[in-house]
């Protein structure tokens, strides 16, 4: 089949910039709405007019998905030209990994997301991708679903939660996943869930003042980092590209102190202890979405800039300023293009959103 994934910077217009290339956009499929059986998802409207969206037994009341970026693609792609994003990348709700469902209606709901997905990109092909739903806690469906996704539906990536059906991104059972991404050469994006096995975070200082968003991913991201990281995953698996959400949690913070303990603890394997902490924390990939130029720049001091792309949590409650908070535009865009395999502007050419 032909390549489907847009060329970088394919807007509807020109300008002197570098094409913004955004890899955090979630979307809700109202194709894939009941596809997980009585988990749902299901999307509705309660007796005093607050709409609702359910998956399980878990009800996030107050969110108006219906008629907005979410699940309109024209809306979306109206209000990308207005943010000034020329390519987004799609991905699944978070709080629709169904992770922990039987493997039955797992597959059935990733087959129904996949396939509403790549139809809904197909919209807008110089102007959207999309990252496939995997049903985890089978990985053997997982891989069969992957190349179904990337080889016949187009899709361009995948994603998984920082702890897919409760294993650790460095679990062994993962590896046969890995190579087979490493094989349909895509990138593997992991954010976490608000939700757990059983609804909310069990800790009951996660529920007050929204900190299982708050707190909650930024420390789901940073055991990412350092299961991918210290568990040996990048080194099992040298040509996976792996970004992690929200710039990888609190990890630019603490990370003089993994590094620290990869020289001096007991577990630090003989590879990761010669090459140390800070060669694959340079192996990573990271969004700029953290909310502050500080931030930002001690994620490129510890990380660098050479594997940072844009993100925006599109249309989410935090989406904010459309910037890129002191990052070269040109280097963000440029890495994008990397981690998403897609073919680079002719020589001398730079096409975009004004």
């Amino acid at each position: 089949m032909s390549d489907p994934r847009p060329a970088a910077g394919t807007g509807p217009s020109a300008g002197p910039r570098a094409p913004v290339i955004d890899v955090h956009a979630h979307a809700v499929l109202e194709v894939s709405l009941g596809a997980a059986g009585a988990a749902g998802p299901e999307l509705g409207v309660s007796a005093d007019g607050t709409p609702f969206y359910r998956v399980g037994d878990y009800v996030l009341h107050g969110v108006r998905y219906a008629g907005g970026p979410f699940m309109d693609v024209d809306v979306r792609v109206a209000a990308m030209d207005a943010a000034g994003i020329d390519v987004q990348v799609l991905s699944p709700n978070p709080l629709t990994y169904f992770d922990r469902l039987d493997t039955g209606p797992a597959v059935a709901f990733a087959r129904a997301h996949n396939d509403a997905l790549a139809e809904t990109v197909a919209k807008h092909p110089a102007r959207l991708l999309g990252a496939a739903q995997l049903p985890v806690q089978d990985v053997a469906a997982s891989i069969a679903e992957a190349r179904r996704a990337v080889r016949e539906l187009g899709l361009a990536a995948v994603y998984v939660g920082t702890d897919p059906a409760g294993r650790t991104l460095d679990d062994p059972e993962l590896d046969p996943l890995y190579e087979a991404l490493v094989d349909l050469d895509v990138p593997l994006f992991v954010h976490p869930s608000p939700l757990g096995p059983d609804g909310p975070p069990a800790d009951p200082r996660l529920r007050r003042f929204d900190l299982d968003l708050l707190f909650g991913f930024a420390r789901d991201e940073t055991l990412a980092v350092a299961a991918l990281i210290f568990g040996g995953v990048l080194d099992r698996h040298p040509g996976l590209d792996v970004c992690v959400s929200h710039g990888g949690g609190a990890a630019a913070f603490v990370a003089g102190r993994f590094a620290q303990a990869v020289d001096r603890r007991p577990w630090a394997g003989a590879r990761l202890r010669e090459n140390g902490f800070a060669h694959y924390y340079r192996r990573l990939w990271f969004d700029t979405h953290v909310h502050d130029e500080l931030s930002l720049r001690l994620l490129a001091e510890h990380a660098g800039t050479e594997r940072l792309v844009y993100g925006t949590n599109f249309a989410g409650w935090d989406s904010g300023a459309h910037e890129s908070q002191g990052i070269d535009p040109e280097i963000l865009s440029a890495n994008a293009r990397r981690l998403l395999r897609l073919p680079g502007p002719a020589a001398g050419e730079v096409r975009c959103v004004p």
